[in-house]
């Protein structure tokens, strides 16, 4: 090969290379004050939490390695993760991004993967060995559900703490579950009285709301089964 020929595939490749990176670069995430390579690279949005480093990828991003759980540490770690079911667990973690996941705005920085949680690579504390010799991912049967959610069980304790016997981790929602006929009188099996309704404030207010001398567990004299601020002789009603 001449090197004229040389050359001029050198020049093809860097113009091929420019006519399909100037429209990538043009349409970057980064800010507009960022250097070159920061813009041709820029996968995605940062989230709002993050946006003072947009354009600084070395702040976050280690070569090669991608982005390491003591980088994230190096800002966070003054966070007191406390005693919340909902934070405590974090304090075990070795790697954040498996959760905390940049560049898809506020989408995904606080995307919750529980498989994450039952990998012993990513938490300080790991599984015993397995039968192969090596600690290895747990199935979704070693969640403990009420470990986390306990303190926000809209079911107030009367369903017990399997909360996989009718959720699941890709949807709290129950895809077949049917509320009882309207006509039901059964609620207390289900559903338990707000403090309020067990002082004065019933007979002072709930019931001359309702405009019902109902007891406090007869629900159904005076809610309905869409809501339980939708009064049977008033309609919508929340005064609280």
């Amino acid at each position: 090969m001449t090197l004229a020929r040389f050359l001029y595939g050198l020049f093809i490749v860097a113009t091929v290379a420019l006519l399909l990176g100037l429209p990538l670069a043009l349409r970057s995430n980064a800010p507009s004050d960022a250097g070159i390579i920061e813009r041709f690279v820029a996968p995605g949005p940062l989230s709002t939490a993050h946006q003072s480093l947009a354009g600084q990828c070395a702040s976050c991003h280690t070569p090669v390695k991608g982005v390491e759980a003591k980088t994230c540490v190096s800002c966070h770690t003054g966070t007191d993760f406390g005693d919340k079911q909902s934070t405590v667990f974090h304090a075990k973690a070795t790697q954040c991004a498996s959760c905390h996941v940049e560049h898809q705005g506020d989408q995904g920085i606080v995307r919750m993967s529980h498989p994450a949680l039952l990998d012993p690579k990513l938490w300080r504390q790991t599984t015993a060995p397995s039968p192969s010799g090596t600690a290895g991912p747990r199935s979704k049967a070693a969640l403990k559900c009420s470990s986390c959610h306990s303190v926000r069980d809209k079911h107030l304790g009367l369903f017990g703490s399997d909360c996989a016997s009718c959720h699941s981790t890709k949807s709290w929602k129950i895809a077949d579950y049917r509320h009882p006929s309207t006509n039901s009188t059964q609620c207390v099996e289900c559903h338990k009285a707000p403090p309020s309704h067990l002082m004065e404030h019933f007979s002072m207010v709930s019931q001359r709301a309702a405009g019902e001398k109902a007891r406090v567990d007869q629900c159904f004299a005076c809610h309905t089964t869409d809501s339980f601020n939708n009064i049977r002789s008033r309609g919508w009603y929340d005064h609280h």
